[in-house]
């Protein structure tokens, strides 16, 4: 059982933020792999000590301090680490050290109904975790898994307690036993029609030793991706019932989680013409998609609104953010008229002028262009209202 975390009382945040601000403006202007290692050694024992005190203000104000700076790469010097010791951790047992990562398994997936969330069985863990050891990680490697299937609200939310989950789930991968959740205070699972679940674990090996397979002389990482998406999609299918779904590569609990909010868009918009097409009984080429930008001070987003071809009224719209690194002169647009032309839609229309972040006053729901560049609400066809428990949004 992972203890309630409860914010640090020490008070010196402001003066510990300027220590890391200042150890990770080292680490990124150093000029030799020497220095590396002296400033990486630093700022490592400075993460540790902080995080085991709780100090989780003073890392989010360091990243503040650091985004704020012109220095762009202190900043992702700084992430980087802060990531890093909040997920991986060095133990001792029985005077030998162990390695421990935080891994995260994400699936994609989408349903007209519910997308399976929740605790999982301990046949359906023990299937995940024989397979995770065949397929994804190194012979030698110990794994422990959470007993439950996050959706992306409930993942942890902040590096303290990522941290104390990673610690947690080192300790039971020397038990080979599931970590025990209590998701009483987690919130509910929102449904939307596309969405991503999250089988969270810890791997533990001696240290300096291998962690996945493809660290290994015969191994290949995508030979552990194919045969993991169909072994272990064989062992999710009973959680993921009605639904379809595509599972990623397990990794790094951050890295993976990015990895999956990248895949996610286009994952997004191609069940969404799944479902359209499913719902309505159209081929592609009878529906038009609208692409258009979407600001506050800045270009946050692209919005993709579904209307059938030639009629004004939108069916469904995804949500296309901006992620790390993108900014107004990432090629979004490009990517996302591909992928539409790759699925065969019959019209794209592209507004090239900003509009405002509008939604629902009612609901909540996002406003999605349609093909004349009206903000309209997405409206589900009246097939879709028979089917019982369908989701009428998006993630």
């Amino acid at each position: 059982m992972l203890k309630r975390y409860r914010p640090s009382r020490r008070g010196r945040s402001p003066a510990d933020a300027a220590d890391l601000l200042r150890l990770a403006d080292g680490l990124a202007h150093a000029t030799s792999r020497l220095e590396d290692v002296f400033w990486e050694k630093q700022l490592a024992e400075r993460l540790e000590r902080l995080i085991g005190d709780g100090e989780e203000d003073a890392l989010n104000q360091a990243l503040d301090a650091a985004s704020e700076s012109e220095e762009g790469e202190t900043y992702n010097v700084l992430a980087d680490a802060i990531e890093g010791a909040c997920e991986s951790l060095r133990i001792e047992r029985d005077g030998v050290s162990w390695d421990v990562l935080l891994f995260a398994a994400p699936a994609l997936a989408w349903s007209r109904w519910q997308i399976g969330a929740g605790h999982l069985s301990d046949s359906q863990l023990q299937n995940l975790r024989v397979q995770l050891g065949a397929h994804v990680f190194s012979r030698i490697a110990k794994i422990a898994l959470t007993d439950y299937l996050f959706s992306p609200d409930q993942l942890p939310r902040g590096y303290v307690p990522t941290a104390e989950l990673a610690q947690a789930l080192g300790d039971a991968a020397f038990s080979r036993e599931a970590l025990k959740l209590d998701t009483t205070q987690l919130p509910d699972t929102k449904q939307f029609l596309s969405d991503t679940r999250y089988l969270l674990g810890a791997v533990v090996v001696p240290a300096g030793a291998a962690i996945f397979r493809w660290q290994e002389d015969d191994g290949d990482r995508a030979e552990a991706l194919k045969q993991w998406q169909q072994q272990g999609g064989a062992a999710l299918q009973p959680v993921l019932a009605g639904a379809t779904f595509e599972l990623l590569l397990p990794g790094a609990y951050h890295t993976a989680w990015r990895n999956a909010d990248r895949a996610s868009r286009a994952y997004s918009l191609r069940a969404t013409l799944a479902y359209l097409v499913l719902t309505l009984n159209l081929e592609p080429k009878h529906f038009q998609a609208s692409i258009a930008p979407f600001s506050s001070r800045q270009l946050e987003e692209y919005r993709v609104g579904f209307s059938k071809l030639g009629d004004d009224q939108v069916l469904h719209g995804i949500i296309w953010p901006l992620l790390d690194g993108e900014d107004e002169t990432s090629d979004c647009v490009g990517e996302i008229e591909a992928l539409l032309k790759e699925i065969g839609i019959g019209d794209i229309r592209v507004h090239e002028h900003d509009f405002p972040l509008d939604y629902c006053d009612d609901c909540g729901t996002p406003l999605y262009p349609n093909a004349d560049g009206e903000l309209l609400h997405p409206e589900v066809p009246e097939e879709a209202d028979q089917n019982d428990g369908a989701p009428r949004q998006l993630h």
